[in-house]
């Protein structure tokens, strides 16, 4: 799974320090903070990909206050895809998992602007893509004097690509649809995807209990078949099945298993 909080020191001191109110807001108009010396802004182009159309070209500038550019400034430049948190509870907790990747580090050139072309926006590591969210963010900083403890200089924007993606499906069966605590349920089922995209090392989570996503994880066979079992507990009340591809561009699925627990407490 992606980190819960951000590793990079980029992501994690944005956070707080827009949390705090310090940094320069992602900006929803031109007009700086009061007090604010410079603005950052940046800029996807286009605004959202798909399976086919991978790829968007990063712009921005770096402002004074008075609107004329800033050359000669090094922009910290992320991509940040961003997952859900598994929270049953409602406890107040970073509802966001973060996993950032630098994209570079800019320098803003005579009008104060820079530029990253052909940013793929996709899922570079092996973590589970489980609760992805569609959303990716692309930030971008800029800390005056280099010290991240001295956060009053440090100025910060986002902008978000929505990446589209294919659909998938599950198709399964269970051995029972009624159980008891000590029954075994057991489910098989095959997973297809969009033609071309692999079947194999599709992830695949079998849910028993509300407070947790997953009791049993398997992956995919190489023709997206799967057999996942689990002993049915006197507290399992919840039977739901969820898959996650590799590809941030095919969707995963979220189904809910014909299974009801005759152990569980009437109520």
């Amino acid at each position: 799974m992606p980190n819960k909080s951000l590793p990079i020191r980029l992501a994690a001191t944005a956070a707080l320090l827009l949390a705090t109110g310090v940094l320069t807001a992602p900006a929803a108009s031109a007009d700086p903070a009061p007090g604010d010396p410079y603005v950052i802004d940046v800029t996807a182009d286009p605004a959202g990909t798909d399976y086919d159309h991978r790829t968007v070209d990063v712009t921005g500038t770096v402002t004074k206050a008075d609107g004329t550019p800033a050359p000669n400034v090094p922009v910290t430049v992320q991509e940040v895809v961003q997952f859900t948190t598994w929270n049953p509870w409602g406890d107040p907790i970073d509802p966001n998992y973060y996993e950032p990747r630098d994209l570079g580090t800019p320098v803003t050139d005579a009008n104060g602007k820079f530029t990253i072309k052909d940013v793929r926006i996709d899922h570079t590591t092996n973590s589970s893509l489980l609760n992805v969210q569609q959303d990716v963010h692309i930030t971008a900083m800029w800390d005056e004097d280099g010290d991240l403890n001295t956060p009053q200089d440090g100025y910060f924007d986002e902008t978000t690509v929505h990446a589209t993606p294919k659909a998938s499906s599950v198709t399964y069966k269970v051995n029972k649809k009624k159980v008891k605590k000590g029954d075994i349920l057991t489910v098989e089922g095959k997973v297809t995807v969009p033609r071309g995209v692999d079947p194999q090392d599709i992830e695949v989570f079998l849910q028993t209990y509300w407070e947790s996503q997953s009791r049993v994880k398997v992956t995919t066979e190489d023709d997206g078949t799967f057999v996942m079992s689990a002993r049915v507990r006197a507290e399992d009340g919840v039977f739901v099945l969820r898959t996650a591809t590799r590809d941030l561009y095919v969707a995963g699925t979220e189904t809910k298993l014909p299974v009801t627990n005759t152990s569980l407490p009437r109520t």
